[in-house]
C-alpha cells in the first residue's frame, strides 16, 4: 500500500512518526511522510518519500507575543483558542499542502495536528487511523493532557475534560476546515459538534505512541485504542558524536543535560544564565542546548558545554539527571535512558508527562517556569541526582521501556487496520 503519514509539528513530533514510517516500510509498505520543509533531509535520510508542508506553524511557537502570553500563566486550555486566532491563512495553507501530500494514497495515518488526514481520507474513499503521542481519548481514567491538575475531578469530571478539549480544538478550526471542506473536497461541511460521534461511530482506530508501563490503556477504551510502546528514532549507524564533546563526558563526573526542546524562552541569554549558575550551585558540570544563546557548539567553560544536535540516544544515557519542558518526544528519550528529570513545562501535553514522571516515582515535581529561579533549579538538580530511590526507579523503568519494540507493534497495526478498512470500503 502507499501509506501517506500527516506529522504536523516539531521536530519532537516528526521523529517519531519517521520511525513509525520505517516500521511501515520494512513490512513491505511504501511510505510518503508529509512535514515541514526543514525535516526533508531528517526523512530522506531514512529511506522515506517526502511531501512538503510549506506552512510552520512552528513560528507562533517561537513569537515574542506568544512568550509574553505563557509568561502570564494564563490556564493552558485557553491557548488552543489563542493558537487558532493567531494561525489564520497559516492554517489555511496546511490543509492545501496536507490534500497535495495524500493524492494518490491507499491509505493515511495522521498525527493530532494532522487531523486534515481523516477529512481527505473521506473524500478520497481510502483507510486512515489517527497515530498520536498523547492519550487523546475520551476516558474517565485520568482528565485531557491540557487540563491543569487542581483537585480530582472524579470519573464524570475527567470524561468531560475530554468533550471540552474536543470542542475547544473544533471550535478553533471549524470555519476554515469547513470552507475547506466545501471548496476543495467538495464535502458537505460538518455540524458545530464537529466529527468526533463519527469517529467513533466509523471506529477509526487510534495508536498511541507511548509505553503503557508509562500510562496503561485505560478499561474503558474501545478495542480498536491500542498502546504500542514509544516509537523511537534511533541515530543513523554513520552518526558519529564529536571528539572534543566525548573527551569533555570522560574528562569527569556525569553531567546535566539542561533543554527545552523546540520551545525557545523568551530571554535565552538570560536564561542560559541561569542555567548555568544552577549547575554550578548544583555542583554539576553541564551540557546544554545551543537554542538559549548564539554560541553554536561547543565548551562553554570548563564546567559546561553547549550542544546543536546531539542524539537523545547516545546522549541522554550519560547524563545524571535531564533538565527538560516535559515534551512528549524528550521525556521519552530520558525515560528510555532511565536517568531522573527535571521538568519546566511551559503548555500544551508537558504539564500532564511531567506529572506523569512525578506520579512514576523518576522525576521531581515540576519546577514552575514563572519565578524560575538559580535557587530553585540548583535546587532541583541536587535532589534528582541525590536521590536514590528516584535513580532506582528511573532505571528500572528505563530498562521496561527498552524492552519493548513500539515501532514493530504499531507498524503491525497499522497494516491490519488499513487492510481490514480497506476490505469494508470495497
Amino acid at each position: 500500500m502507499k501509506v501517506t503519514i500527516l506529522a504536523v509539528g516539531s521536530r519532537g513530533d516528526v521523529q517519531p512518526y519517521v520511525a513509525l514510517g520505517q516500521g511501515l516500510a520494512k513490512i513491505g509498505h511504501r511510505v510518503r511522510l508529509a512535514a515541514y520543509l526543514d525535516y526533508e533531509p531528517l526523512v530522506r535520510r531514512y529511506g522515506l518519500d517526502f511531501a512538503p508542508l510549506r506552512v510552520d506553524l512552528r513560528q507562533l511557537l517561537e513569537s515574542g507575543t506568544l512568550q509574553a502570553w505563557l509568561e502570564t500563566g494564563r490556564n493552558p486550555l485557553a491557548f488552543v483558542t489563542y493558537l487558532g486566532r493567531m494561525a489564520g491563512d497559516m492554517l489555511w495553507g496546511m490543509l492545501a499542502d496536507c490534500w497535495d501530500a495524500c493524492l494518490g494514497s491507499d491509505g493515511i495515518v495522521f498525527s493530532n495536528l494532522g487531523f486534515a488526514g481523516y477529512h481527505i481520507a473521506e473524500r478520497l474513499g481510502v483507510p486512515c487511523l489517527s497515530a498520536v503521542l498523547q492519550p487523546m481519548g475520551r476516558t474517565r481514567a485520568f482528565p485531557s493532557v491540557t487540563t491543569p491538575r487542581v483537585l480530582p475531578l472524579g470519573g464524570l469530571g475527567n470524561l468531560l475534560t475530554h468533550t471540552i478539549e474536543e470542542q475547544l480544538l473544533w471550535q478553533t478550526v471549524r470555519e476554515p476546515v469547513n470552507r475547506w471542506r466545501r471548496e476543495t473536497l467538495g464535502l458537505r461541511p460538518l455540524s458545530w459538534r464537529g466529527p468526533f460521534a463519527a469517529v467513533y461511530a466509523q471506529r477509526v482506530p487510534y495508536l498511541f505512541g507511548y509505553s503503557p508501563h508509562v500510562l496503561a490503556k485505560p478499561a474503558d477504551w474501545p478495542s480498536w485504542y491500542d498502546v504500542t510502546g514509544y516509537w523511537f528514532l534511533d541515530r543513523p549507524p554513520e552518526w558519529q558524536p564529536p571528539a572534543d564533546l566525548v573527551a569533555f563526558l570522560q574528562a569527569g563526573p556525569a553531567p546535566v543535560y539542561v533543554g527545552m526542546g523546540s520551545i525557545r524562552p523568551r530571554h535565552p541569554n538570560a536564561f542560559l544564565a541561569l542555567a548555568v549558575e544552577a549547575l554550578r550551585g548544583a555542583g554539576r558540570r553541564g551540557v546544554l542546548l545551543s537554542g538559549y544563546s548564539g554560541n553554536g557548539s561547543g565548551r562553554l567553560a570548563e564546567d559546561m558545554y553547549v550542544v546543536q544536535d546531539v542524539p537523545h540516544d547516545w546522549l541522554f544515557p550519560q547524563m545524571a539527571a535531564v533538565v527538560h519542558h516535559g515534551g512528549a518526544g524528550t521525556t521519552a528519550a530520558a525515560l528510555r535512558a532511565g536517568v531522573p528529570s527535571v521538568t519546566i513545562p511551559f503548555f500544551a501535553d508537558q504539564p500532564f508527562w511531567a506529572r506523569r514522571s512525578q506520579d512514576l516515582g523518576v522525576a521531581l515535581p515540576p519546577l514552575p517556569r514563572k519565578g524560575l529561579s538559580v535557587q530553585r533549579l540548583a535546587a532541583a538538580i541536587h535532589d534528582a541526582t541525590g536521590d536514590a530511590d528516584l535513580r532506582a526507579h528511573a532505571a528500572a523503568l528505563g530498562e521496561r521501556i527498552r524492552a519493548e519494540d513500539g515501532v514493530a507493534t504499531a507498524a503491525k497495526l497499522v497494516d491490519q487496520h488499513l487492510r481490514a478498512q480497506a476490505v469494508r470500503l470495497l
